[in-house]
């Protein structure tokens, strides 16, 4: 069943500002519903299919916003940062006014896949150890990865700080100085760490997929987002 909601609501939920500014918005003829323009700010709208145009900008309706990033270096996963840009920053400010966050995080210092999204239940979802969704880095070590350094990740490294030993789901070698290393957890400096107690060191580190979603398959620039569909979020699960 479609819902309708007053404009001026519709508007506040997409992160436009408060319900007064988005009323005003409305009133002085800026915005357009399904392409016409709407001066009436209590007028109910149908939200399915809803395509809203602001500032002449096309902005269809959301209720729920779930994206995909792909993460430059030099950015930190909080929506309060302190010692560089938030990636908030890499979206439009209606997001950030909509409170979506960074599903878990990736050190400042750590590029690829980050997903985003303002639906609580799925970002705990995402986030918790509990569901086992792995998680696919490719890190570039400074000495070179040997056969050894594999069969030690795929053994267990013991971490100072933590109570059991630290497994890779899978590993294996991409080239010389390069490794591929899956996780089903996400614990603080988790890869950078476990190369550090196999004796190596972490040059760079990407994350490269979630579950079966591919950064690749989205054809993501640095610093460039999408959202993502039922087809993309359906490969989020446990594999």
């Amino acid at each position: 069943m479609s819902k309708t909601l007053p404009l001026d609501k519709i508007l506040q939920s997409q992160g436009f500002g408060t319900r007064k500014w988005c009323a005003e918005l409305i009133e002085d003829g800026e915005v357009c519903v399904n392409g016409a323009v709407v001066t009436d700010s209590g007028a109910r709208v149908a939200t399915d299919g809803l395509q809203l145009t602001v500032y002449g900008e096309a902005w269809p309706y959301r209720e729920r916003v779930y994206i995909a990033l792909n993460k430059p270096s030099n950015y930190e996963c909080s929506r309060k940062a302190s010692h560089h840009p938030g990636v908030l920053k890499l979206l439009p400010e209606q997001f950030d006014r909509r409170d979506v966050q960074p599903v878990g995080r990736l050190d400042h210092d750590t590029t690829g896949l980050l997903l985003m999204s303002d639906d609580g239940p799925f970002i705990h979802r995402q986030s918790s150890p509990k569901h086992h969704v792995p998680k696919i880095y490719v890190a570039t070590t400074h000495e070179p990865v040997t056969a050894a350094l594999v069969e030690q990740l795929l053994k267990g490294v013991k971490l100072t700080d933590e109570p059991e030993t630290l497994t890779a789901v899978s590993c294996r070698q991409l080239a010389e100085h390069e490794i591929e290393i899956v996780l089903a957890e996400g614990k603080y400096h988790q890869v950078k760490r476990m190369l550090v107690a196999a004796g190596n060191h972490c040059v760079s580190l990407r994350r490269a997929q979630i579950g079966l979603l591919k950064l690749d398959d989205l054809k993501l620039a640095v610093g460039e987002w999408c959202y993502l569909g039922d087809a993309e979020l359906a490969l989020l699960k446990p594999v």
